[in-house]
């Protein structure tokens, strides 16, 4: 059974990107534009993994990883910021946030795919 992973992302490249990454390794991708949609999709499919921009519009990744946190049935799904935040001190506030994994953008093409599915729950160390 394919592992599905969502996206909330609202700069369509990255989305593309990333969905082909994806999609290619075996993955079932869904994406979400804002933060309000994506969490709304993350409690109706209850995905493998949720792959977070930090800058989206309406509500910052910052603020939808926390709320996604709050709900109990995706307690155990790995949130993942993917994000061109990467100035001192980003990685830990977005961790802070509730993020449990850190990409920075751009991605690497040859190494995205096995970053993401090092934090899925049946591959963590």
């Amino acid at each position: 059974m394919k592992k599905t992973l969502l996206i909330i992302e609202d700069n369509e490249q990255n989305f593309y990107l990333m969905r082909f990454l994806l999609e290619k390794s075996g993955f079932s991708v869904m994406g979400a534009s804002t933060g309000r949609e994506g969490i709304e999709m993350a409690l109706a499919l209850k995905p493998s993994a949720i792959l977070l921009d930090i800058q989206l519009p309406e509500m910052d990744g910052y603020a939808v990883a926390a709320e996604l946190k709050k709900h109990e049935e995706l307690a155990g799904t790995p949130i993942i910021a993917v994000t061109s935040y990467a100035m001192v001190g980003d990685r830990e506030k977005i961790l802070a946030a509730g993020s449990t994994g850190y990409i920075e953008k751009p991605i690497d093409p040859e190494t995205f795919v096995d970053d993401i599915a090092r934090h899925l729950p049946d591959n963590r160390e």
